[in-house]
């Protein structure tokens, strides 16, 4: 399943992330819808809102469906049939929907048959693996990270050669109060088998002869993406097709200090050595790196390479490479600094 995610940009940078070719091939960055209640967080769980992209004919009809915007929306899908006058008393957890079901689910059929398709955007997700010992470790999964996503990085207007943000496909629905009132927005991430790479972190288990939460559907590259929002040229039985398990991701174990959904730092993705002990305020190193971005964040001078903490890091590609995308993270996360949150208590 997934049931937590990081998605740390600003608002600023998260639209030029998710720049895109128009169907006349213009360059164009997604405009913000209540882009005002946007928190960049480490560590995001269901109730708690995020950014999605979606066709701009869901809100102006005349629009042309391959254009894109910027939606702030609350994760679990509240479906727009849904008669109580409050969300919470949904009696089902609708944070994710499994693949193999959402075209017989009342909560998601409708949803996905009128074209309700949308993109979860978010830095990575997380996954926890039980352990022999009882205790579970967890994994961050990401796409794999170039080097220049740190020392190309550019501002304005130029091409984003920042984090390549990690696109889930989702399906999202408008709710009305029967009262009256604001309508909300809400999206559910679909999830499918584990691909063979990550299946020992977390696989489907055969329950009563069902499967039970698999990982996301991630769409990988822009003409996937195109495809499963322009709902007005590509119809659903062709957009289903995308949704598949895919290998082109890469993970390393953090810290348990993400199982608490209030911890909300750049410890939450922090590359751990697995035999080490794995808690961030007793292992020395972590505690290097949180002195480096914490210095770093006050305008220090940036560290030399040589000087950073070094990380072990598991990868499904690319054998021994001199930089992997845990070094990328790392050093992401310097530049990046943590959103506003509430210190951890000693």
């Amino acid at each position: 399943m997934c049931g937590r995610t990081a998605c740390s940009l600003a608002a600023d940078n998260l639209r030029r992330a998710c720049a895109y070719r128009d169907r006349r091939g213009q360059h164009r960055q997604p405009e913000w819808v209540r882009g005002e209640w946007y928190q960049p967080s480490y560590n995001k769980g269901p109730q708690s809102s995020g950014p999605v992209l979606l066709s701009r004919r869901h809100l102006h009809q005349d629009a042309d469906s391959s254009e894109r915007v910027l939606m702030n929306m609350r994760w679990g899908l509240v479906p727009s049939w849904f008669k109580q006058d409050n969300p919470s008393k949904l009696q089902f957890n609708t944070s994710n929907c499994r693949s193999d079901t959402m075209l017989s689910k009342s909560s998601y059929k409708g949803a996905l048959l009128k074209g309700k398709r949308c993109v979860v955007l978010a830095d990575g997700f997380y996954e926890w693996q039980q352990q022999q010992s009882g205790g579970k470790q967890p994994y961050f999964i990401y796409f794999p990270q170039t080097k220049d996503a740190v020392d190309k990085e550019t501002e304005g207007d130029e091409e984003w050669k920042g984090w390549r943000l990690l696109t889930m496909a989702g399906i999202f629905d408008c709710w009305e109060p029967p009262s009256g009132g604001e309508m909300l927005y809400t999206y559910t991430i679909i999830t499918v088998d584990a691909s063979k790479d990550v299946s020992f972190i977390h696989h489907r288990q055969v329950r009563a002869g069902r499967g039970v939460a698999g990982m996301p559907a991630i769409l990988d590259g822009d003409e996937a993406i195109r495809k499963w929002l322009d709902f007005a040229e590509v119809p659903t039985q062709e957009a289903i097709k995308l949704i598949q398990p895919t290998e082109n991701i890469v993970f390393h174990p953090v810290s348990t200090f993400v199982n608490n959904i209030r911890n909300n730092t750049p410890e939450c993705v922090a590359p751990i050595e697995l035999g080490a002990k794995k808690e961030v305020k007793a292992t020395p190193s972590n505690k290097v790196m949180l002195g480096w971005l914490k210095s770093s964040q006050e305008g220090s001078p940036q560290k030399k390479e040589n000087d950073l903490p070094k990380w072990t890091s598991q990868f499904i590609h690319s054998p021994s490479p001199k930089k992997t995308s845990a070094d990328v993270l790392q050093q992401w996360l310097g530049k990046q600094g943590p959103p506003a949150a509430k210190k951890r208590k000693a």
